[in-house]
């Protein structure tokens, strides 16, 4: 199988590589947008190739209806990722997109396609709930919740521009607080669980259920700050990546 040349509208490849020897797949925070892995992409180059997903309702994609749901967003991806299989890769994904990156895999392995390595950020276990209802709250409590985790201070961002924003990310929260595991077959992906210690949206413990999920082998590694931790810590968390990814290539 020869991966495609070009990515439809739910992936982007900043820094194309085609000659690399293992794919990344990243997936983006809720309110988040494939631009956040733009700095990832470039510090792996030319070594692995790595993609982003594009969540509709955002960017160039902010005509197309935002999807609250986990599950039908990990419908939509299968059939646009199995296409870029031909080689090892991996997933990435961040807070949110830990999640969604977990049941495209189960989705995929349920087809007989694997990755080497699931990178699950800032999420706690697919298990457990907090009964979070954010998504049911008015929008300045929205972008408060946001904004205290670390992300964009709102108070900069133009009123027209928070008009489009605020629907994506509304449709994000409720996609990962209605959430609910089903139960089925233990992973065969090896998982890696990185968290913040001071991030308030996951304790030790909740990340510490991954392991449940996997019988292909589970690490915790924890870095210094809270839920975008991998900012500050981009450099030691591209070194993990690359080393654990060595292999494969």
């Amino acid at each position: 199988m020869t991966a495609p040349t070009t990515t439809g509208p739910w992936l982007r490849r900043f820094q194309p590589t085609a000659q690399a020897p293992v794919r990344l797949v990243c997936f983006p925070h809720a309110g988040g947008s494939a631009s956040y892995f733009v700095p990832l992409a470039k510090a792996h180059a030319p070594g692995v190739d790595v993609l982003a997903v594009q969540y509709p309702g955002r960017q160039d994609r902010r005509g197309d209806p935002a999807v609250p749901s986990i599950t039908e967003l990990a419908e939509h991806l299968v059939p646009e990722l199995l296409p870029w299989t031909d080689r090892p890769f991996a997933f990435f994904g961040h807070s949110m997109g830990a999640t969604l990156a977990f049941e495209v895999t189960r989705r995929l392995e349920a087809r007989g396609v694997a990755p080497v390595r699931l990178f699950a950020s800032a999420r706690r276990g697919p298990t457990t709930f907090r009964g979070d209802r954010l998504h049911l709250l008015g929008d300045q409590a929205l972008l408060a919740e946001l904004q205290a985790l670390g992300g964009t201070d709102f108070r900069l961002v133009d009123q027209d521009i928070l008009s489009m924003v605020l629907p994506a990310l509304r449709a994000d929260y409720q996609a990962v607080e209605t959430y609910e595991f089903a139960p089925g077959p233990r992973l065969r992906t090896p998982i890696t669980v990185l968290i913040g210690d001071a991030d308030p949206k996951v304790s030790l413990e909740e990340a510490r259920t991954w392991e449940q999920h996997t019988e292909g082998g589970f690490e915790l590694e924890v870095f210094p700050g809270g839920h975008f931790y991998l900012t500050e810590h981009a450099a030691a968390v591209n070194a993990l990546i690359a080393d654990r990814l060595s292999g494969a290539r």
